[in-house]
C-alpha cells in the first residue's frame, strides 16, 4: 500500500469552460473515495498508489489549461444542441460512428465526453489484461476525471456558465466554491463497486442524469437572486469591487452560498457521489472484463506490509463516510 502520508451561437457553437470541472476538491475526493469502494482484490493495489490517483485527478485539466492541449478541450463536455438533436438516443453509440457521421469541427465544438469515456474504459481494460502497471494507474486516474466531468450538470449544457441567462460565473460557483465550503459534510461512502453489464448504456445514463439537473440548478440561482439582497450576493474586495479568485471567478458570500446550497437540496453531494460510484464501477468492470488479473504482484510485498496499518485505518474511516490524508488546493476559500 502507498506511502501515507457561446457567448456563441446556439445553433453551431459550444462554449468551452474556463474553470476546472469540480475543481481540485471535487476531482480529488472522487478519485480518493473510489479506491475504497473497490473489491479487496483490487483495493490493495489501488491503495498503494492512492496518492498518485488523488493528485492526478486534475491531470486532464492541467493538460487543457497549463499545457494548452487543444485536443483535450472537447473531451470534457458535450452539448446536444450543437449536434442538432433533441435526444441522446439519436447520437452515435461509439467514437467510430461519431467520426463517420460528424466532421471534426463539429465534434470539437459539440464535445466528445461520452465517447472519450468509452475509449478510456477500453484502454484501461487492455492495460489490466496486459498487467501494465503504469498504464493502469494513468488511465484509471484520467478515466475518473472524465466521469467526474460527466457527473457535473453544466458540462452537459450549452449554457455551461449561465452565459445565456445572465448567470455568468455559476459554473465555478457550483463545482468549486460550494464543495470547498460544504464538502466536509458529504458522505463519501457510496458502497461497494458494482459490475456494469453495458458500459455504453451506463455512460449515456450518467450523462442523461446530469443533463436533467442543469436547468434546475440554473433556475434555483435565478429564483434566489430575485429575493436575496443584491449587496450580499458577492464578496467585495478592499476597493469595493466584486472579489475574484485566482482564476478570475467571482466569489459569492457565505450567506448566499449557504442558502443556494440548501435550496439545491443535496444536488452537489449527490452528483459527487454519483461520480464516486461510477468511477469505482468503471474501474471494477474494466478489471473483470480483463479476466481479473492478480494486481498484488505488481508491487513489492514489503510496500503493502508497510502501509497495512494506515490502510486499515483509512478503510474504516471511509466506511464512516470520511476520507483522510490529502489537502486539495483551495480555489475559493483561501
Amino acid at each position: 500500500m502507498f506511502k501515507k502520508p457561446f457567448i456563441l451561437s446556439i445553433f453551431l457553437l459550444a462554449s468551452i469552460s474556463l474553470v476546472f470541472a469540480w475543481g481540485s476538491w471535487g476531482h480529488q475526493h472522487i478519485n480518493h473515495a473510489a479506491v475504497f469502494a473497490l473489491p479487496e482484490e483490487m483495493r490493495g493495489f489501488f491503495y498503494d498508489h492512492i496518492d498518485y490517483l488523488t493528485e492526478e485527478a486534475v491531470g486532464p485539466d492541467i493538460r487543457k489549461y497549463s499545457l494548452n492541449d487543444k485536443s483535450e478541450f472537447p473531451r470534457h463536455y458535450i452539448n446536444l444542441e450543437v449536434f442538432g438533436v433533441n435526444t441522446m438516443d439519436s447520437l452515435p453509440s461509439n467514437v467510430q460512428l461519431l467520426k463517420a457521421k460528424y466532421s471534426d469541427s463539429i465534434v470539437q465544438k459539440a464535445g466528445s465526453l461520452p465517447w472519450y469515456i468509452l475509449q478510456m474504459e477500453d484502454k484501461l481494460t487492455k492495460a489490466f489484461k496486459a498487467k501494465r502497471k503504469t498504464e493502469i494507474l494513468f488511465l484509471a486516474a484520467d478515466l475518473a476525471h472524465y466521469i467526474g466531468d460527466a457527473s457535473m450538470p453544466l458540462h452537459i449544457s450549452l449554457n455551461h456558465d449561465g452565459q445565456l441567462t445572465n448567470q455568468k460565473g455559476i459554473h465555478a460557483f457550483f463545482e468549486g466554491q460550494l464543495p470547498e465550503l460544504f464538502g466536509d459534510s458529504y458522505n463519501m461512502n457510496t458502497g461497494s463497486a458494482k459490475y456494469i453489464d453495458d458500459i455504453t448504456k451506463e455512460t449515456w445514463h450518467m450523462v442523461q442524469v446530469s443533463f436533467e439537473k442543469a436547468d434546475t440548478l440554473l433556475a434555483v440561482d435565478r429564483k434566489l437572486k430575485e429575493t436575496f439582497p443584491k449587496e450580499k450576493i458577492y464578496k467585495l474586495d478592499s476597493n469595493g469591487n466584486v472579489a475574484k479568485n485566482k482564476f478570475g471567478d467571482a466569489v459569492h458570500t457565505f450567506e448566499y452560498a449557504k442558502k443556494y446550497h440548501e435550496m439545491l437540496n443535496g444536488m452537489v453531494e449527490r452528483q459527487i457521489r454519483q461520480a464516486i460510484n461510477e468511477t469505482s464501477g468503471f474501474w471494477y468492470t474494466a478489471w473483470v472484463n480483463a479476466g481479473k488479473p492478480n494486481l498484488n504482484d505488481l508491487d513489492p510485498e514489503s510496500l503493502s506490509k508497510r502501509n497495512e496499518e494506515n490502510y486499515k485505518k483509512d478503510y474504516k474511516l471511509w466506511q464512516q463516510g470520511k476520507v483522510f490524508g490529502f489537502k486539495p488546493e483551495q480555489e475559493f476559500n483561501r
